[in-house]
């Protein structure tokens, strides 16, 4: 697993770097054989635009939303990109400047505007990103692009036409939501976001968005907050990035990443501040695990505690006997991963990317339980497959210890994938993720969680994304089904970058379609049948 492939010649460069969007979509060439009832597209968004003229993206998650796509159609393929006309993309065209800021870039004042002016538009308040550069999911009939703010960019899947800016302030008390909804078979939608309410009281909220409405509405104008989870400080609300759901519950777990409100707020008056600068970390609090009932919607006043971790991927959460099983991507520490995700880190030369990589928290996934029912005493699990245990303390706190399913240094199993249709939130055994080699994607993974098997697709100086399941049809077996992937291998003479089929089950190659362009790194997607 760790046979720890190098990459002295540094070709992950590459992924980090502009590129045009396409006029059209281009025939790919296909090596293998596609299966005929794989027919659909592969929708994958990632930043495309790394400066405005002179102005560098500093961080990872700045670069301007570029939305892939690869349509699968009687064996043929193509290959489609186009930036996403976001408010940040068209202003920074049109100005050839950052407007906007990004996440660890800050846009400064039009150097065009006098001081008077400049005074002014400090008090329409803060300009939030709507970047959409993470990922994209259905809402009833449309599809969204999205980031972590309020913000979400309706697109066609078909044109990758940007049809409209949504402010999700308009329908819903949240600051911003994740990227990572949980949506049911009928359609229904739930995600998490954080707000600061009435009195500064901190809140995240629960939200739920129906599926497709009988007469053809909006399914977003009939949202609503489902349940209220506390925050554990008054000011600083933590960090969430996904959450977990099962059948009957939320899993939401509070890390020691917090975001220092009162900095938030008055920062963005101060010239050059952008999100990064507002992270802090709470060396003492350890990480906070919350439940809440999804119907009747109630928060579960359980107190469980662990030891300090971040998390950004859930991978799978279910009931079994009175517990709750709940599988995640860690990183060991309260020191803040994304500190690690500047793109000077990331295009740095091999040994400087491995040396950074040492110092930065360890991932690993891990296995924690809840206890649904609170008991007094020792170990609360009687879970017979499982290690991991739950102890009441005398303060009434349960204290969490996990199970680890996967474990090497500095390599991480992450961007984490299941048969999500037929397993979300139900008894599982195989997760799918992107192995990530000192923060380098270079080989995907697939991982049984029962038994911790490890299986590992790499070929040398290739750089995959994110692993997508797509089941075979009427199948009954959990991994009967193909991964996609985008992989890219910048050495290659003619064709750098192309779309990867491998059989779910072994990680063998069934297929790949490849381009003439390379295609920077993606972050999430879906496949559309």
């Amino acid at each position: 697993w760790a046979s720890c492939t190098q990459h002295p010649a540094g070709g992950y460069k590459k992924i980090f770097e502009t590129c045009g969007e396409l006029n059209e979509p281009i025939p790919a060439i296909v090596v293998g054989v596609i299966p005929e009832w794989l027919s659909g597209s592969l929708l994958r968004l990632g930043p495309g635009l790394f400066e405005v003229g002179a102005e560098p993206f500093y961080h990872l998650f700045d670069g301007q939303a570029l939305m892939h796509k690869f349509d699968l159609k009687n064996g043929h393929v193509t290959y489609y990109r186009k930036f996403v006309k976001t408010d940040a993309y068209v202003r920074a065209m049109t100005e050839k400047r950052v407007v906007i800021t990004e996440f660890g870039t800050a846009a400064y004042p039009d150097p065009c505007k006098n001081i008077f002016s400049r005074f002014f538009t400090y008090f329409k308040g803060i300009e939030v990103t709507d970047n959409c550069l993470v990922n994209v999911y259905p809402v009833g009939e449309d599809f969204y692009a999205c980031t972590e703010t309020n913000y979400i960019t309706k697109v066609d899947p078909d044109t990758l036409e940007t049809l409209k800016k949504v402010d999700l302030c308009d329908y819903l008390s949240v600051n911003g939501v994740t990227a990572h909804p949980h949506i049911e078979s009928d359609g229904t939608v739930y995600n998490l976001g954080n707000c600061f309410g009435k009195n500064m009281s901190l809140a995240y909220n629960i939200v739920k968005i129906p599926p497709t409405q009988k007469d053809k509405s909006d399914p977003i104008a009939k949202s609503k907050v489902l349940v209220q989870i506390p925050s554990s400080e008054r000011f600083k609300p933590s960090y969430v990035h996904s959450f977990g759901m099962t059948e009957n519950y939320f899993v939401f777990v509070e890390t020691p990443i917090k975001i220092n409100l009162l900095k938030f707020l008055t920062a963005w008056s101060i010239w050059g501040t952008n999100y990064m600068d507002c992270f802090e970390s709470n060396e003492t609090m350890g990480t906070w695990f919350h439940l809440a009932m999804k119907d009747p919607a109630k928060y579960i006043e359980h107190k469980f505690r662990t030891s300090a971790f971040n998390l950004f991927h859930h991978i799978n959460s279910y009931e079994d006997d009175g517990f709750i099983v709940v599988d995640l991507c860690t990183w060991k520490g309260h020191e803040f991963v994304y500190n690690y995700l500047y793109l000077a880190n990331l295009r740095e030369n091999w040994e400087e990317v491995k040396k950074a990589a040492m110092r930065a928290p360890q991932p690993e996934v891990r296995r924690y339980i809840l206890p649904i029912d609170e008991k007094q005493g020792k170990n609360l699990i009687s879970l017979p497959y499982t290690t991991a245990t739950a102890v009441m303390r005398s303060d009434g706190t349960i204290w969490l210890e996990p199970e680890v399913l996967f474990s090497g240094p500095r390599q991480a199993f992450e961007f984490p994938q299941i048969n999500y249709s037929k397993f979300s939130g139900k008894n599982y055994s195989y997760a799918y993720g992107l192995g990530l080699n000192h923060f380098i994607p270079d080989r995907i993974c697939k991982l049984n969680v029962k038994t911790k098997e490890t299986w590992v697709w790499q070929e040398p100086d290739s750089y995959p994304s994110e692993p997508i399941f797509v089941q075979t049809p009427d199948s009954v077996e959990e991994d009967d089904g193909v991964l996609l992937s985008i992989v890219v291998n910048p050495g290659a003479d003619q064709r750098p970058g192309y779309l990867l089929i491998l059989n779910a089950r072994d990680l063998t190659e069934i297929a790949r379609a490849e381009v003439e362009v390379i295609i920077p790194v993606t972050f999430h997607g879906m496949y559309k049948p």
